[in-house]
């Protein structure tokens, strides 16, 4: 695969380019290493495209999982608890998970246990691979990877995504467009 394009929010590329330079060079390095026509295995179903090979999301991003698993990304999973009180939840946002509990039901609040997890996290660096449901790329931006930076563990993001044309091969289905 190679990279095509790149939008650097809020300075995120410099940045990586400043303080994790060879952070940024291996997660390029990995993105090179795919070979996506490998990754062309799903036979469509559809309509007007049946026996048509797609490239797998499934696929891709086994790929990237195994790549980046092996140069030491890991998943993260952050539980916290929230309540129906906006200002309560900015009180104990920096808390750990049981003194926010603690907190919240002191106020006289139901606590409601929620999570966050992003694909992939090393030296303070979020990365979420999205080559499935691209209505979720906004979600991983002002959520997950804004959660994981108020709490403190990390200091930028990376969201890797495919180009329209890869896009229009991948599926037809709900989601993909």
């Amino acid at each position: 695969m190679t990279v095509q394009e790149v939008y650097s929010h809020l300075n995120g590329l410099e940045y990586l380019l400043v303080h994790r330079k060879s952070l940024w060079e291996s997660v390029l390095e990995v993105v090179r290493a795919i070979d996506a026509t490998a990754c062309r295995i799903k036979q469509s179903k559809e309509k007007g495209m049946v026996g048509k090979m797609l490239y797998s999301p499934v696929e891709m991003n086994r790929e990237f999982s195994e790549r980046l698993g092996s140069i030491g990304w890991k998943e993260e999973r952050i539980t916290y608890w929230v309540t129906k009180d906006e200002r309560l939840i900015r009180r104990t946002l920096s808390m750990s998970s049981d003194e926010q509990k603690i907190q919240i039901e002191n106020a006289g609040e139901t606590p409601i246990l929620s999570y966050n997890q992003t694909d992939f996290v090393k030296d303070r660096v979020a990365l979420e691979v999205q080559f499935g449901k691209y209505a979720f790329v906004a979600y991983d931006l002002v959520v997950k990877h804004l959660a994981f930076y108020v709490r403190d563990q990390i200091d930028v993001g990376i969201e890797i995504l495919p180009m329209k044309s890869l896009q229009r091969d991948m599926s037809s289905g709900p989601g993909y467009y």
